[in-house]
């Protein structure tokens, strides 16, 4: 019993609920700080990323362009080798395979042609032509003397220019070689930018979804038809491309078959991949290939054989109807998808570059469906949270059309995704 007879009962307990409360908040202020300043160094970090992303912004947006054209084949290759590691190397050959292919072909045309340029009697005639102007035989009568003279005093270099023209074709070469290292050191970047992608996309995934996101909620749907979109828009025009490529090549073999001699598409085959590789630039697509090569047709029909004038005329309109025009009604609607609308995608692919650069045409696709799909699925949610939360739950909390993601396993060993091969990194679902 307290012997101050003012004291009522409780008042200590009250001293000590003080002291409690005093010391919490202590805790808390102090907590609290530890964790203003582990985000003011989060925050440092995220800018320090976002500014290196952007300073390499272009190769980034390639990355990604080459990842998703990549990863179906990847999930082919991992269906059939089981390390991670060596399928996405399988598959990076087996993706750069063609183009060197390609590359070659097209060297071997070019010494091809200029081979036999070099053996007909044009070089001959070209020469003929420079005659009058330029006395070649001559040159080639004093070149000995000359020679020798520059041996005996190489200060007369001098007097004809030499120091200055091998100083531009030094500092040309010098430029040049600046230009090749750079490109090398970009596309070394993609290559490891795709090659980590490949083999731990899974892991990006998982680590997102068990830290900042919540699995089945509107972010996580969003990031998951993000993931779909650009599938279908990247690799889907890599698609149409390939398949371009081959019916041109086909078209254009058939159309040898009844065309003139002076006529002849040349090097048909190649011809219809370059048309196919032609048909992912923006707006002008196989028209950069076709036209001038029609052109070539008219002005050899024109020179030796007027009569035959009517074959490049059905070389254009073939090429638009079979090559162009058809393909592209009925492959369009399958690179956007369902929820991409065929003409904005066109749209971004049009104004990319312009805006952007020579990367436009691989950001501005990216740009569009990030924004496109946070109006579509974010927004909503932003306005009336309760609506579109009770939308996903009726839905299965899962994006349109993407089967659920499958059930963990265990922690895989050698880097390998717990959710086995042909599963997607995002959604769990098969790409193919």
């Amino acid at each position: 019993m307290s012997d101050d007879p003012t004291a009522t009962p409780g008042s200590a307990p009250t001293a000590d609920v003080s002291d409690g409360g005093l010391r919490a908040a202590l805790t808390w202020l102090l907590v609290d700080r530890k964790r203003a300043a582990l985000w003011t160094v989060t925050f440092a970090l995220v800018a320090a990323l976002v500014y290196v992303g952007w300073r390499y912004v272009g190769t980034l947006a390639i990355a990604l362009f080459v990842y998703y054209v990549t990863r179906p084949v990847f999930r082919r290759v991992h269906g059939r080798i089981e390390g991670r590691t060596t399928a996405v190397g399988v598959t990076l050959i087996a993706v750069a395979l063609p183009l060197l292919i390609i590359v070659g072909w097209a060297f071997a045309i070019l010494a091809s042609a200029l081979t036999r340029f070099l053996d007909s009697d044009s070089f001959d005639d070209l020469g003929g032509v420079f005659e009058p102007y330029l006395d070649v035989q001559a040159y080639l009568t004093e070149l000995p003397g000359f020679v020798a003279g520059v041996l005996e005093d190489p200060s007369t270099l001098s007097d004809i220019g030499i120091p200055a023209l091998v100083g531009d074709v030094w500092g040309s070469l010098v430029a040049w070689a600046g230009t090749a290292f750079n490109a090398g050191i970009h596309a070394f970047i993609v290559l490891i930018v795709v090659f980590y992608l490949l083999r731990d996309d899974y892991r990006i995934a998982r680590w997102a979804r068990t830290t900042v996101l919540e699995e089945g909620g509107v972010v996580d749907r969003y990031v998951t038809t993000v993931d779909r979109d650009l599938h279908n828009v990247y690799f889907g025009n890599i698609l149409n491309a390939i398949l371009t490529g081959v019916l041109a090549s086909v078209v254009y073999l058939l159309l040898n078959l009844v065309a003139p001699t002076v006529t002849r598409i040349p090097e048909a085959a190649f011809l219809g991949i370059l048309v196919g590789v032609a048909s992912l630039v923006p707006v002008i697509g196989i028209k950069l290939v076709t036209w001038p090569v029609a052109g070539y047709l008219l002005a050899r029909a024109l020179l030796l054989d007027p009569t035959t004038v009517w074959f490049p005329v059905v070389f254009l309109a073939v090429s638009f109807v079979v090559v162009d025009y058809i393909p592209d009604q009925l492959l369009r609607p399958y690179v956007s998808g369902r929820t991409l609308h065929v003409g904005a995608v066109m749209l971004a692919y049009t104004l990319g570059p312009l805006l952007f650069g020579w990367y436009g045409i691989f950001l501005a696709p990216l740009l569009f469906v990030v924004i496109f799909e946070f109006g579509r699925i974010v927004f909503p949610w932003l306005l009336d949270p309760e609506r579109v939360e009770a939308r996903l739950a009726e839905e299965g909390a899962g994006p349109p059309d993407v089967e659920p993601e499958s059930e963990p396993g265990p922690e895989p060993e050698s880097g390998e995704s717990p959710e086995g091969p042909g599963d997607d990194a995002v959604t769990g679902a098969d790409d193919d």
